[in-house]
């Protein structure tokens, strides 16, 4: 397998706008602001409804993300067939209160519309060593999604500093039931890395190697720019394979990046 210096050298080749199109269709277009209204919300939906209208030429981003409280208003105002709507649930950003609370919630978002959940790993309870802990809360909240809502768990890489713990987050969550691993909030200050994809798009093949089972992944936060993305791709590309590059199983957790590529596709 090659190394990330590799891998990373070879990303310059993939900035294509075939690459650049593929790229649109696996955003996760997200709006978790303090700030967030019914309103705004409406108006962030309607954007995607005008790009379905104005830009045939490209394809649908993979989901609107939103907060639990606004599932609904997504699901009233989306009029583009084939866009998931995706929440974050479970206390998120911090997963700090009671599992009681995050499984309500998570029922109440699939309730009002939600078909994809994200949940923020207990980090807390991982870095002292409640590994039993953490596990329990994936299963729990896996249980409320059933086999239809697939649950997307958040590892918030850039607090567990190594690559070991990355490594024993990735495959603890993939154990537990995890659809997708997903590197961050994007609410902490360090988000995705390609470091830390690199370790994750590892452990991913190797529990594909030995559980035939395909796990999604998904880097979110801190992307600035198409490189980022691309350098992303790149990653999925050269550890996971091409199998892995559709919508289904690589999302990108980001909103500027439409914008940006919107311009780039003319």
């Amino acid at each position: 397998m090659k190394d990330l210096k590799e891998i990373i050298a070879k990303a310059s080749e993939n900035d294509t706008q075939d690459v650049k199109r593929f790229l649109f269709g696996s955003i996760e277009y997200t709006s978790l602001k303090c700030t967030d209204s019914e309103q705004s919300i409406i108006a962030f939906v309607d954007r995607v409804n005008k790009w379905d209208d104005e830009r045939p030429d490209l394809p649908h981003p993979a989901t609107i993300c939103v907060y639990p409280c606004f599932a609904e208003v997504v699901k009233e105002y989306l009029q583009v067939e084939g866009i998931e709507i995706a929440c974050v649930s479970g206390s998120f950003p911090s997963s700090q209160t009671f599992l009681e609370v995050k499984t309500i919630e998570t029922a109440l978002a699939i309730k009002d519309g939600a078909t994809e959940i994200g949940m923020v790993m207990p980090v807390g309870k991982f870095l002292s060593g409640d590994e039993q802990g953490v596990t329990d809360e994936i299963i729990e909240m896996k249980a409320i999604c059933g086999p239809d809502v697939p649950l997307k768990v958040i590892l918030e890489t850039g607090c567990l500093k190594t690559p070991e713990n990355i490594r024993k987050a990735s495959f603890l969550a993939m154990n537990a039931g995890a659809d997708y691993i997903k590197t961050s909030t994007g609410k902490e200050q360090i988000s995705a890395t390609p470091e830390a994809a690199y370790i994750m798009c590892q452990c991913i093949k190797e529990y594909y190697e030995k559980e035939d089972r395909m796990v999604g992944f998904k880097p979110a936060g801190g992307i600035n720019s198409t490189m980022d993305a691309i350098i992303y791709y790149t990653i999925v590309k050269e550890v996971l394979g091409e199998k892995w590059l559709n919508n289904r199983l690589f999302r990108l957790g980001t909103s500027r990046l439409a914008d940006i590529l919107i311009e780039e596709l003319g």
